[in-house]
């Protein structure tokens, strides 16, 4: 107990469903606010489905007021395997929701800190997901326009309630926002792309859902060079590249799916999903036989996506600055104006701010930052220095 508040953790189905509910109550009456997918949220939380419960574990809370009303919502969760990556042992809260109280935050702060350092972790980053950075990661702090599918939204006053209770801005994720065109590409990307469309040892192409078993080798070998480098994220095995295309399996397009290739091997990807959230907004958070109805009609009867997202980008170091990136985009940029490409916008997600080169591309790429999240990360020695996100790839 504390004041009119009363924590207590997700235990029964009933808090389950309130859970889920609460975002709703939190975004009444915000055209912009898209209910998630329950199935989506849920399967952070489900250990048959989350590996990352084999060297850890999460636990959620509700926060009720003195009516018993749900006001506020939190999850907490660690991994061994990536905390003992980090010097400062850095374990993760997310799934935030409250209403605008700084006392009721704060109580939500405490329960995640506390289970933390019982755990034997020394600092919390959030808000995150326990599980990949291209879902749920972040404070939206400027941008509220629709989310992208498996993006995080708030209200403005989020933010203040962070930073209120001692979180500091560890770094910054920025939506970047481009009509499907190649005019906008600067004369340096087209120049250098058509030194690589030269040579004959490089080749791009998309690449089809019967290649099921190449894209998730070529993912992996791609990702584990270009990304792994970043702190925080960990490598990936074969294994790990085939559930992550899995799940978007029901929702891709292959012609979304780009690679480059070097002498036959996987240099660079760039794989895109199609913006389901522009149909996700009428199903109320439900994906069942109803719901894939839905989903079917408003995709091919009504065609109601027009819009494809960025998911991840990557590049191996080696071949990095030579104009593969260029050369990778503006082959997608060939077929897909096309006049029955069927997407005319693009955004490109989550580009933090320790990445100067990927900013720099976007730029010479005319791509403009539409959306601001931040991640904060918090020490529970209030003493001890802190450091923002190390700069990579500079």
């Amino acid at each position: 107990m504390a004041g009119d508040f009363h924590l207590a953790e997700v235990k029964s189905k009933k808090d389950i469903r309130e859970f889920h509910n609460l975002p709703a109550f939190i975004n009444k009456g915000d055209r912009n606010w898209i209910k998630p997918l329950f199935k989506d949220v849920e399967s952070v939380f489900n250990p048959s489905s989350n590996s990352l419960f084999r060297n850890g574990d999460a636990v959620r809370w509700l926060l009720r007021d003195g009516s018993g009303r749900c006001i506020g919502r939190v999850a907490s969760f660690y991994s061994r395997k990536i905390a003992n990556a980090d010097q400062k042992r850095v374990g993760g809260m997310g799934f935030f929701e409250c209403i605008n109280n700084h006392d009721a935050a704060a109580i939500l702060f405490d329960a995640c800190r506390n289970w933390l350092s019982e755990n034997g972790l020394t600092a919390m980053e959030g808000p995150e997901n326990f599980g990949d950075r291209d879902r749920w990661w972040g404070v939206l702090v400027e941008g509220f326009s629709p989310p992208n599918y498996c993006m995080p939204y708030n209200p403005p006053y989020y933010r203040e309630l962070f930073e209120n209770y001692g979180f500091r801005n560890y770094f910054e994720q920025y939506t970047y926002y481009s009509p499907v065109t190649d005019s906008n590409l600067s004369e340096v990307i087209k120049e250098k792309a058509g030194r690589i469309f030269n040579n004959p040892d490089y080749s791009f192409r998309y690449m089809k859902t019967t290649e099921a078993k190449e894209i998730a080798r070529n993912f992996m070998i791609v990702y584990n060079k270009g990304w792994a480098r970043f702190p925080g994220v960990k490598t990936i095995s074969e294994r790990h590249a085939r559930l992550i295309l899995k799940s978007f399996r029901q929702i891709h397009d292959e012609k979304l799916l780009w690679f480059g290739f070097y002498k036959d091997e996987p240099v660079c990807f760039f794989i895109m999903l199609p913006e389901v959230n522009q149909i996700v907004r009428h199903l109320n958070g439900k994906l069942n036989h109803v719901g894939r109805l839905k989903f079917l009609w408003y995709r091919y009867v009504r065609k109601e996506l027009t819009k494809a997202f960025g998911l991840i980008f990557g590049i191996v170091p080696e071949h990095q600055r030579k104009g593969v990136e260029g050369a990778l985009i503006m082959s997608f940029a060939k077929l897909a104006m096309s006049e029955n490409f069927p997407y005319k916008e693009l955004e490109f997600n989550w580009i933090g701010d320790f990445n100067p080169s990927m900013m720099h591309l976007l730029d010479q790429i005319g791509a403009k930052i539409i959306k601001t999240h931040i991640t904060y990360r918090y020490l529970f020695d209030r003493n001890a220095p802190f450091e923002r996100a190390s700069i990579v790839n500079a």
